[in-house]
């Protein structure tokens, strides 16, 4: 039986986390099974050049273009919507825009939350439980959101399903020959990668350098990714720019090191597995999901975080080091312990990739694409699709 899902979501070129992570689920359910063909209707504010997957493009702020793509869906030969929620992405209030966009579709949708707000505003709230209710099935990352689903959103226990974050499954470089190709030789090397805006709490790590480099002083502080296009659009690169200076005033620039561009996802996991120690220093306390924090985990990395929902489920059981929020001393003490113990070092790495391995993207798209065949099943035996 050959299954043709059809989803929802920002896509490459657009630079943004959800447009990766459906890329890459895309490209893994292909390879996975010749029988599901996939496309896409990508959402932007912006004109992009797509490649010929996508069929549709919608204007994330005209919501003509909602109608249309709703009428294109309904005629399709697609058999299953995935719908890739987050918030920001949909036009209106809080991405409001969603809900009267699903209700013309008259497929099975699918709906994964890349977010789950236990202290939602109204209109957050609404969207969330509305869209629930449409779904066929709706998927989260963690146990910790399922909670949420569940005993704040009313959903149904059995309308969930728990399918991680997938993470890239690739041959590397041995470490040595990586530290040389990236000029970090003799380093200790700690990492945070993906686009930069103030909610990562970047500021923390930098401040957390002064007193590491101190204990080590061969520890070095990647920062990896450029600004977020929304926050570079709105106040350029005030952000940065007010890092850059804080390592100048803390006299560290020979501890911390920026690299300012939009990474490949193979840049990505080659400076992943040169890390020591790999860093989210996040303020957002109810973030649901990290696709950073989970690359790091498939990676095997030792892990220092603040303790968001995330990570504190990913992290829990011995595989990761918790924080205070908005914590410096706490951020350092926790690294330079990882630095100068090898063995806590080695213990932390094994126990989180005893979870990351499960988290390759080819184990991610089976689970999925069980969901899609069954979705796809049960709609026709229905009669809801033709």
């Amino acid at each position: 039986m050959t299954v043709k899902p059809l989803f929802i979501s920002t896509y490459p070129p657009r630079e943004c986390g959800i447009a990766t992570f459906t890329n890459d689920l895309v490209n893994a359910i292909e390879q996975k099974a010749t029988s599901v063909e996939c496309s896409i209707v990508a959402i932007s504010k912006e004109k992009h050049l797509y490649n010929e997957k996508v069929v549709f493009d919608i204007n994330q702020d005209k919501f003509s273009d909602y109608v249309k793509a709703a009428n294109y869906i309904n005629i399709s030969k697609n058999d299953v919507v995935v719908i890739e929620h987050e918030y920001g992405i949909f036009g209106g209030q809080d991405g409001e825009y969603i809900i009267p966009f699903v209700k013309l579709i008259k497929k099975p949708i699918i709906t994964t939350f890349h977010t789950v707000l236990k202290n939602p505003n109204t209109k957050q709230f609404e969207i969330l439980k509305k869209l629930s209710e449409i779904s066929y099935k709706v998927i989260t990352m963690a146990n910790s959101t399922k909670d949420i689903l569940i005993n704040q959103y009313d959903v149904p226990e059995e309308k969930i399903k728990i399918i991680h974050h997938g993470v890239p499954l690739m041959n590397l470089a041995d470490t040595e020959y990586l530290k040389k190709k990236y000029n970090l030789e003799n380093k200790k090397i700690i990492s945070t990668f993906g686009l930069i805006s103030p909610g990562k709490g970047l500021e923390y790590s930098i401040k957390a350098m002064e007193k590491i480099s101190k204990e080590v002083p061969n520890a070095i502080y990647l920062i990896l990714g450029q600004t977020h296009p929304c926050v570079k659009k709105i106040k350029g690169e005030e952000y940065r720019n007010s890092l850059v200076s804080l390592v100048n005033q803390l006299n560290i620039s020979n501890n911390v090191m920026f690299v300012d561009r939009y990474l490949t996802k193979k840049e990505i996991m080659e400076y992943l597995k040169i890390s020591d120690v790999y860093l989210t220093p996040y303020i957002g306390r109810e973030q649901a999901v990290s696709g950073t924090l989970a690359y790091a985990i498939g990676s095997g990395k030792a892990i220092v975080s603040t303790p968001y929902t995330y990570a504190k489920e990913m992290l829990s059981d011995g595989r990761g080091l918790l924080v205070e929020f908005e914590d410096h001393f706490s951020i350092a003490d926790a690294v330079i312990s990882i630095l100068i113990d090898d063995k806590l070092k080695k213990s932390l790495e094994t126990k989180a990739f005893k979870i990351g391995k499960e988290m390759f993207w080819p184990n991610i798209a089976s689970k999925v694409i069980n969901l899609l065949k069954g979705a796809a099943n049960t709609y026709k035996k229905v009669g809801v699709i033709a």
